[in-house]
């Protein structure tokens, strides 16, 4: 006996257990099955679910959930990434709070540290994930630096190096001086900040003459090694050339010409700085200047500038700086700003752009090119394809790859050092000793960039390097699901490595999904304070109504809106569910073993029927195109409108009627449509389908391995009959609202100009009609009579005299007032709308909800003024 209400509390935590036990997600079970693999983009070990991973384990469960009733072999490979800088961060904080500090504690000691903190702490995301649903086969779960993932990491690194393609070079780099550590381009967030620029006069040698040159960052000047302007700025040809006088250190720097000066910014003169700025740097090179490091690698300057300023902080330096140049006269003015001012993203440290380091780097353009023809030729694909741009935009204009990192926590480079400096590349350090010969040997201190064992992920969790039965199954896999923002980090260096380690590409499809934005449409951040937990959502409304949700609104591109208020609504069509299983179980539908839908007999049955069949048929190929929103509103349109609505409602009668042979039908005809529905929405909503799947009828199986419908039944007749009826019955309902009739009020229908099927149709369901339309007559007549409002039914008109009921004249009147104001606040919306003022400043949740208003003014518009035609 099914309870009263359904709480997900009592159910989620039960039913997963029940999972786990039975081994329903563990991969190789059906080894004569196809295979289907998929793996989750390992989250950081230090996390917490967010909604963006909600989404994602979301739709990449829908999809585990959906091939697995179908019947094939699902492998969906679940895991954690070791997050280098992230980890590091956490447990260097926990240390502090000790009084104690890595450094203090030594690498062995520390890394000691960071594994019992990963044993404590780290699976809380693993956890949340178990919460969600997700289907993974956690039997296999991995971490990026467990021992088979780094004999991965460290194979790819040596054959790598025997390539030709990992070497050692000094470069710039973007360089955090917080952690002391290089930090990828793809990982400076560039955040807008309250600045200003420096206008800073430069004494032309020999003369009373200077150049002004404009900047934000004064205290790199002490590294300038030139000015440049523009070749063709008339206002500096006579100063190329010549030598200017860097203030405070007395260094003659020349005046060049370069068109990488712009005339139009600033003054037109910028000071050149190649050690601390990577388009300086290229603009050296041309010129042949020299290049000045400043900085320690904690961000203080160093010994080659004045004494004054060593040791100083940027900003420490900064300050005096200015204000020595202004006691010199030399500032010419100060501007306040906002500009962009690089960040690690991870520290939200200022990055010290750039700095000049040995750095291993790993040489990609080999690589590049085959990832870029995979995608050319269809071997991968994206979805939409639209992201297919992106992917190539990076790849056709990449560099090499800084993969070191001055970090303790993450792979240990595989390299030593002999004691003049000799290199020896091995797997162990055995192999290195006998490289060496006998030489003492040093192990770089370095670590891999955390990207690159993450690059690895579709083949090193299947047990690559080994010669594994599930790389021979599994791989390549058949979908990866991810965001947008890591297509460079990830996706293109999946695919690098995928192809050149395996020489296949390590997935067919890539599907894309865009953010997730608050419920009005608002970008997601703990400033403004809208940030949505999904766990507290869970807590609140269950773990079905969220994932119901993420799936209605992931659409493929654009970006989806979710909170409290949508999830409420999908908690609301999971107790509407519960509720009409209640009603059949109370109403005596059981499900009828070897029950044949092909046999019903009756209109409204064979209809339902054929709706079912329909709606499996969409279901099933939005999936199968992996439009997720599609498929979740497909299966809701046939649930709650269809099933729930209709279906049930025109069937009660008839499951409390008296006719035995009719009643029997119709209840098994439920249960068996109730059990088609169960399995549509599994994937979508896992825990509710599968207790109802449970406590509804004796089965089998599991629902999680129940097989998916497949029905072709097209009840053509019965079909266009009950849509028939559904219209007449929708039309009445309309007019009811539209002329405010009172909801107790039981008014007559005439209709005119039906046909002889009309006529039948009317005939057969006119029970049906009277009691769904609260009508106390349906009747065929030749005319309309006068105060009749009307409605368009097929060839026919649908009449409802309303004399009696309402006042003709004073509704008109208060539909002609609503229309004027609908009328009028579409004008309001079309001037906002149109002002380009306005739409360039305001922002775009201001615009997508103006557009929203207005839709909805359009529509209303349109409703008032049908009923106003009924009237006439």
């Amino acid at each position: 006996m099914l309870d009263k209400t359904f709480n997900p509390a009592d159910v989620e935590k039960r039913i997963a257990a029940q999972w786990e036990e039975s081994g329903a997600f563990k991969a190789g079970n059906r080894p004569e099955a196809e295979p289907f693999s998929i793996v989750i983009p390992p989250p950081n070990v230090t996390g917490r679910l967010h909604i963006g991973h909600a989404l994602n384990n979301t739709l990449q469960d829908i999809l585990a959930r959906f091939e697995r009733m179908r019947g094939k072999d699902v492998l969906w490979q679940p895991g954690t990434d070791h997050a280098g800088i992230a980890t590091q961060l956490i447990v260097e904080r926990q240390l502090a709070e000790k009084q104690m500090t890595r450094l203090g504690l030594g690498r062995e000691k520390f890394l000691e540290e960071v594994w019992k903190w990963k044993a404590e702490s780290g699976g809380a995301i693993v956890e949340q994930q178990h919460r969600l649903g997700a289907s993974a086969d956690w039997s296999r779960e991995r971490f990026t630096m467990d021992e088979g993932l780094s004999k991965a990491v460290t194979k790819v690194f040596v054959e790598l190096y025997k390539q030709g393609l990992i070497y050692k070079d000094k470069r710039l780099v973007n360089w955090d001086p917080r952690l002391q550590t290089a930090v990828s381009d793809l990982e400076v967030e560039s955040i807008e900040v309250k600045g200003h620029l420096w206008y800073i006069k430069y004494p032309i040698e020999d003369s009373d003459q200077f150049i002004t040159v404009a900047t934000t960052r004064p205290e790199t000047m002490l590294g300038d090694t030139a000015v440049a302007v523009h070749p063709d700025d008339e206002r500096y040809k006579s100063l190329v050339g010549k030598q200017a006088v860097l203030p405070l250190t007395g260094r003659l720097i020349p005046i060049i010409a370069d068109e990488y000066s712009d005339p139009e910014k600033g003054t037109g003169a910028v000071k050149i700085t190649p050690g601390h700025d990577f388009n300086d740097f290229e603009v050296g090179k041309r010129h042949k200047l020299p290049l000045i490091n400043l900085i320690n690698r904690d961000g203080t300057l160093n010994d080659d500038v004045p004494a004054p300023y060593r040791g100083l902080s940027r900003e420490a330096a900064r300050r005096k700086i200015v204000a020595d140049l202004e006691a010199m006269e030399l500032v010419e003015k100060i501007e306040p700003i906002t500009h962009a001012v690089p960040h690690d993203e991870k520290t939200k440290t200022v990055v010290l752009e750039p700095y000049l380091t040995e750095q291993w780097y790993l040489n990609v353009e080999p690589l590049a090119a085959k990832a870029i023809a995979a995608v050319e030729t269809g071997e991968t694909k994206f979805v939409p394809d639209n992201w297919a741009n992106v992917y190539f935009s990076w790849l056709k204009n990449i560099r090499p790859w800084c993969i070191s990192r001055q970090l303790w926590w993450g792979h240990q480079i595989p390299v030593w050092y002999g004691p003049e400096g000799e290199i020896f590349v091995a797997e162990t350090e055995a192999e290195a000793q006998a490289q060496a010969g006998g030489k003492a040997i040093t192990r770089d201190a370095d670590v891999l960039d955390t990207w690159f064992s993450s690059a690895l992920w579709p083949f090193s969790t299947m047990g690559w390097p080994e010669d594994t039965i599930e790389l021979k199954r599994f791989y390549p896999t058949s979908v990866l699901v991810t965001g947008f923002d890591i297509i460079f980090f990830w996706v293109a260096r999946m695919m690098m490595m995928g192809i050149h380690f395996l020489g296949e590409v390590p997935f067919k499809t890539v599907v894309i999904h865009n953010r997730v934005l608050d419920e009005a449409g608002a970008k997601m951040s703990k400033t403004k304070g809208n940030v949505v937990d999904p766990i507290t959502l869970i807590d609140e409304f269950g773990a079905d109504a969220l994932r119901f949700t993420l799936a209605l609104a992931a659409g493929q591109s654009r970006d989806m809106r979710i909170g409290p208020t949508r999830v409420e609504t999908n908690r609301n069509f999971a107790t509407k569910l519960w509720n009409t299983s209640r009603f059949c179980e109370m109403n005596g539908c059981v499900t009828v073993p070897g029950f044949d839908p092909a046999s019903v007999t009756q209109t409204v049955n064979q209809w339902i029927v054929a709706e079912t069949a329909r709606a499996i048929a969409d279901v099933t190929a939005s999936i199968e195109a992996l439009r997720f929103n599609d498929a979740a509103g497909n299966a809701y349109h046939f649930v709650y409108d269809i099933f729930c609505d209709w279906y049930i409602e025109i069937t009660k009668p008839i499951i409390q009627g008296t006719d035995e042979g009719v009643k029997a039908e119709t209840r098994a005809t439920t249960a068996w449509a109730r059990d088609q529905i169960l399995k549509l929405l599994h994937p979508f909503m896992p825990f509710i389908t599968e207790e109802l799947w449970a406590a509804t009828a004796p089965r089998d199986t599991m629902l999680v391995v129940a097989a998916w419908p497949t029905l072709k039944l097209d009840a053509q007749a019965a079909s266009a009959e009950m849509n028939w009826v559904i219209d007449l019955i929708k039309g009445v309902r309309s007019v009811r609202a539209e002329m405010n009739v009172p909801a107790g009020a039981k008014i007559p229908l005439l209709l005119t100009g039906a046909d002889a099927t009309a006529a039948e149709r009317l005939a057969r369901n006119k029970d049906v009609v009277l009691t769904l339309a609260r009508l106390t007559s349906a009747d065929i007549a030749d005319a309309i009579p006068k105060g009749s409002a009307q409605f368009v039914l097929g060839d026919a008109v649908a009449a409802l005299p309303l004399g009696d009921v309402i006042d003709f004249a004073k509704e008109r009147a208060r539909l002609e007032k609503d229309l004027k104001k609908a009328q009028d606040e579409i004008a309001r919306f079309d001037a906002k709308l149109g002002n380009e003022q306005f739409v360039f400043k305001a922002p775009e949740e201001v615009l997508t909800e103006q557009r929203e208003k207005r839709a909805e003014a359009q529509a209303l518009s349109v409703r008032l003024s049908e009923a106003i035609a009924r009237l006439q």
